[in-house]
């Protein structure tokens, strides 16, 4: 075995390194000169422009945040259709003072969680292209997500049946409450089975400060006014609500269901 190493500082080419130069002053002024270069680089570095990466640049957000969520398993085809319809009801409630995020689950995981917008065309972009698969459920991922996000108001959510942990939903839900975000579900209850989870739903929303109200997926104008009333509770809470029950439908439902929730 040969006792030269396996490596090499310099290669056996490369051209001799030069002399360092001499520094007038000796080490002290060498030591002088190298502080003031440290110096004028931080310098240049604090005044330049921000990164888009940077953590100087992450702002909180200026307007109130919703998620709509959605079970779209293979046996929510309907719900999921009816859903789409009405995505646009969500900006055209308090255009330009709320920001919806999308998600859906389906094939047992949380496919899509988008970023927030304003803008109605996004959103609907977003779900033309989801369609529904098999699998268990899973709004709790959701409700996680929603959790470490700023400013979320609102969790709405459509579908029929629960089949996570509750011990993990009651845990999100309370910190939920913590966070002042609320849990509005729109329960599915055409398959009889799901209507056993409705105890579940009215357990986790009404920790959150929220409600479950009725969803018919053959009624898009009533989902319609639920939404509505949904995105305005999301920027002005009951007070605004209030205010509106005179020109939204689905305010004075809203109300009546929050007030069961307490």
């Amino acid at each position: 075995m040969s006792d030269k190493p396996n490596f090499v500082l310099i290669p056996d080419d490369a051209p001799q390194a030069s002399p360092a130069p001499t520094v007038p002053g000796g080490m002290l002024t060498l030591l002088r000169t190298a502080t003031s270069a440290l110096s004028a680089a931080a310098t240049a570095l604090l005044s330049a422009p921000n990164r888009p990466d940077s953590p100087a640049t992450t702002a909180q957000p200026t307007r109130p945040r919703l998620v709509f969520a959605v079970d779209a398993t293979a046996s929510r085809e309907p719900a999921w259709a009816a859903a789409r319809q009405v995505t646009d009801t969500l900006f055209k409630a308090l255009p330009g003072e709320l920001d919806v995020a999308l998600a859906v689950h389906g094939g047992s995981r949380v496919h899509t969680f988008t970023a927030y917008t304003t803008d109605a065309n996004t959103l609907r972009d977003h779900a033309a292209g989801i369609v529904c698969r098999a699998g268990l459920t899973r709004l709790l991922p959701i409700l996680a997500t929603s959790l470490k996000q700023p400013a979320v108001r609102v969790v709405v959510y459509i579908g029929d049946v629960f089949e996570e942990s509750i011990t993990h939903g009651r845990r999100l839900a309370d910190a939920m409450a913590g966070q002042g975000t609320k849990l509005i579900v729109l329960h599915d209850t055409v398959d009889r089975a799901a209507r056993l989870d409705a105890e579940v739903f009215w357990d986790l929303a009404k920790r959150t400060g929220g409600c479950v109200l009725p969803f018919d997926a053959s009624a898009p104008g009533r989902l319609r006014d639920l939404l509505s009333a949904v995105a305005v509770y999301a920027v002005g809470g009951e007070k605004l609500l209030g205010e509106r029950r005179h020109d939204l439908p689905g305010a004075v439902m809203l109300l009546e269901y929050l007030g069961k929730g307490r």
